[in-house]
């Protein structure tokens, strides 16, 4: 593998990932790529759904919406993508996204240094191919990105081994999307100063990553009893039956927006939370990275690997011996989350309101 010359690397374009939680997680990997190279001009090419999450941050330079729909048609509109990218003359590719697509459409357009892991039977197309290192397995993921750029010798390798190193996520949010979050509160009856609390039940990998619907409703009610509380229920569209089956086990009545908002104007509702209490999800990410104080819980899957990178967040899970199984539904009796009690959650959420007070 050749060296790289980051001096003449002036124009940088970066594959994103495709989901809000790998995208959020990808973002100490973006911030390095900046610090190494401060002069050049930096693309982000990202899926729609996802492209909100850097719409109001300052290590990306242009954001290039990966078009979806043109996309469908096959392979035709993925080298007119590439001819379109191939005009703006990209010294450098860099892909943190793993697909065999994402390493032919930066040949295809002709960028000369071609820079990712190699995977899915694409080494042939990257003039940087990297290796996975197979310690990167036991840390988070965070630092799965990270290694890209450790594999080409751009920073050093084992960052995980360096408790000093921070792993920044952090983000903005646009001026539209808080003003149209407090617009979409105003009109349900929630003003700028009312506790709002936002739960987030749903996760979309599968059941197994989910605590029970009753639960939720259950803390909900119990902290809009004690602290006159707003309950908002976030989702993906395809969540609202999660969403509605939550409201309809409570005995208040909670504002109910899953699949109602954009990405943008769901990261300004987090925003105007007090606390949110959510699974292992894309909108547990984005609260880590909009340090909104949060409750991630935590059944299927494990906090090691992706659990929210904020010191506002507390992953509330009970030990199980089969946990992680990272299955999508359990195939069993569901020890992980049925062991989680809404006394405990509540306790949490008392605690998380009291500092957030004082």
């Amino acid at each position: 593998m050749r060296r790289l010359d980051s001096d003449k690397m002036r124009k940088i374009l970066v594959r994103g990932t495709n989901w809000v939680g790998d995208a959020v997680m990808s973002i100490p990997a973006l911030r390095e790529i900046r610090r190494i190279f401060p002069g050049a001009h930096i693309s982000l090419l990202a899926k729609p759904w996802v492209k909100d999450v850097y719409s109001s941050v300052d290590f990306v330079d242009e954001l290039i919406e990966y078009d979806r729909q043109s996309n469908r048609s096959g392979w035709w509109n993925l080298v007119r993508l590439a001819a379109d990218l191939k005009r703006n003359h990209f010294d450098m590719a860099i892909l943190l996204q793993n697909a065999f697509e994402a390493a032919f459409l930066a040949w295809r357009a002709r960028i000369p240094v071609r820079l990712g892991y190699a995977r899915d039977g694409r080494s042939i197309l990257l003039t940087h191919p990297c290796r996975i290192d197979p310690r990167l397995k036991k840390v988070h993921q965070s630092y799965y990105y990270l290694g890209i750029l450790a594999g080409a010798g751009l920073i050093e390798n084992c960052l995980w081994e360096r408790p000093d190193y921070p792993l920044d996520i952090r983000i903005g949010v646009r001026t539209e999307d808080r003003a149209s979050a407090k617009a979409i509160l105003r009109a349900r009856g929630i003003e700028a100063g009312q506790l709002v609390v936002g739960l987030n039940p749903g996760a979309s990998y599968g059941g197994a990553k989910r605590w029970l619907s009753d639960r939720y409703a259950r803390v909900a009610d119990e902290l809009a009893r004690r602290h006159d509380a707003h309950i908002v229920i976030f989702g993906a569209a395809g969540e609202s039956q999660i969403a509605q089956q939550v409201a309809e086990a409570m005995t208040t009545a909670p504002v109910i927006l899953a699949g109602q908002t954009t990405l943008g104007q769901l990261m300004g509702l987090i925003k105007e939370c007090s606390l949110m209490i959510t699974n292992d999800s894309g909108p547990m990410h984005l609260a880590a990275a909009l340090d909104v104080p949060q409750l991630a819980i935590f059944g299927s899957t494990s906090e090691v690997a992706t659990g929210p990178l904020s010191n506002q967040a507390e992953v509330i899970k009970h030990p199980v011996e089969c946990n992680p199984c990272f299955l999508r539904e359990c195939p069993i009796d569901f020890r992980c989350m049925t062991l989680i009690t809404v006394e405990r959650v509540v306790d949490a959420a008392e605690r998380k309101l009291r500092a957030a007070a004082g």
